[in-house]
Order: structure tokens, then sequence, then C-alpha cells
């Protein structure tokens, strides 16, 4: 039997509705580079810039029902970033993480667009000032780049530091935004 596009918008819409999907996924075409990125039902859970490894990610940490399917929502929010007409995301995020890492993330979601903190400056923002480090760790595993806008987190003397898209990367983003760079 050959799949013909009906029947195969007609499975996907069956599957969406009666529950059969943990997590849909896409590809994304942008500035810097395709986008993996993922939603379950409650929103956005994954940005990666690793398309060959992002079905591995959401299987490990969402489970193993996986839809590739039009994410309209997100490309267009990703497309307006990239655009330069967008500052902020107004997307529902599916985060999984340990209370340090959601503290952590929601100081960082707050840093706004085109301006840069520290990770010493976030690490005191959560009451934990020692914890330097361990909120490097936190931005190096970020489930959702661009969107928590780790590129926005620089060392204390404003040096860009490590990004899981690379410092090419990060400084493309920085620059779109408008930041100052050292």
């Amino acid at each position: 039997m050959q799949v013909t596009p009906e029947l195969d918008a007609r499975f996907r819409t069956a599957a969406l509705g009666e529950g059969l999907v943990d997590v849909r996924y896409d590809l994304v075409d942008s500035p810097v580079g395709p986008l993996f990125v993922a939603a379950t039902d409650r929103g956005l859970c994954r940005i990666s810039y690793s398309p060959e490894h992002g079905e591995e990610l959401v299987v490990r940490d969402f489970g193993v029902r996986l839809l590739r399917s039009p994410l309209d929502d997100v490309r267009r929010e990703l497309d307006e970033y990239f655009e330069g007409r967008r500052r902020d995301f107004d997307l529902a995020l599916d985060l999984r993480v340990a209370s340090f890492h959601a503290d952590v993330l929601r100081e960082l979601a707050a840093v706004p667009y085109g301006l840069t903190t520290t990770y010493g400056a976030l690490a005191r923002q959560v009451g934990r000032p020692s914890a330097a480090r361990a909120v490097g760790t936190v931005m190096n595993r970020n489930p959702i780049p661009i969107v928590l806008p780790c590129h926005r987190v620089v060392g204390a003397n404003g040096a860009l530091t490590g990004y899981a898209g690379g410092l090419d990367i990060k400084r493309h983003l920085l620059r779109l935004e408008g930041a100052a760079l050292v």
C-alpha cells in the first residue's frame, strides 16, 4: 500500500487526537543552522543545535512515542526572533529539570534582550552566591537555548565563554540583539 499525503495527514491527525504521541518534533532552518525543536502537550521542551541527536534526547526525557509534525508557533517565533522582530518569546515551556536548574532558568529567562549577565550574578539572584560554576553547568544543559537565552551569559570579565552551539553562534545571537561584546 502506498502512503499518500492524504493518508499520512490523516494518520498524524488521528495519532495526535488520540493522545498517542509523547513528543512532536520538527527541524527548523535558521541563520545559525538547522535546529531540532520538540514539544509536548505542555509546551516546548527542546531546542538542539545537533538535529542528528535530537530524537535521542527527547526519547530519554519525554517518552518514545515521537511524531514529526510541524510546530508552527515555535517556527514562527524563532523566525521573528532571527528577523529582529521578536525580543521575547510567548511559548509555553515544558521544563523537567531539578529545582536548582528551574530557579536558574527562571532568572535566565528574565535577562533582557540585548543585555548580558554573568554566571556569578545569576548565582546571586537564586540565593547561591558561591554557585557560579553550578550555574555554568545549568547553562551547559539548558534544554531550550535561544528561548531561554543562555547566550546572554558571559564570564565575570565580560568575555564570551562556552556555549552548546559554539562561540560563533553565541556571538551571532548577541550581535543580532545588539549586545555589547568585549
